[in-house]
């Protein structure tokens, strides 16, 4: 596991999981060296998926244990402050990827090196020329 982000490593003020040093009592986040500037919410986001690397968290369960209540109906709370953690991480540490989607359920933290996106379906079909049969 050591190519995808290692382990964690619990010390007493924090724990790394490959290259984040994440430090919950200072709400603090370190991607290869550099500090990412999260908000509280942000943080908590990132930490509830952080916490929980072997499994898939659904948008209800990070809802509940950010915001400490139950999410509502067509809430999307939760996808846009995964949005912001995710173009923060880019950022300070370029060539990884942290938090992925599993679509119609929720979200998963799994470390791993990207070296070149994936094209979005839109993308391809634009490519190809075939936009046209895409369902809008």
């Amino acid at each position: 596991m050591e190519g995808t982000g290692g382990t964690a490593n619990s010390g007493r003020d924090g724990f790394r999981i490959g290259n984040l040093e994440i430090r919950p009592a200072e709400f603090q986040l370190i991607a290869d060296g550099t500090r990412v500037g999260l908000t509280v919410r942000e943080f908590q986001t990132f930490l509830v998926l952080a916490k929980r690397p072997d499994r898939v968290v659904t948008r209800p369960e990070i809802y509940a244990l950010v915001w400490g209540r139950q999410m509502a109906y067509r809430d999307r709370s939760v996808d846009v402050f995964v949005r912001k953690v995710r173009r923060k991480l880019e950022v300070a540490a370029p060539g990884w990827e942290y938090v992925h989607t599993h679509f119609g359920v929720g979200y998963r933290f799994l470390p791993e090196r990207v070296t070149a996106r994936r094209p979005s379906p839109r993308t391809v079909s634009a490519i190809h020329g075939d936009a046209g049969t895409l369902a809008r």
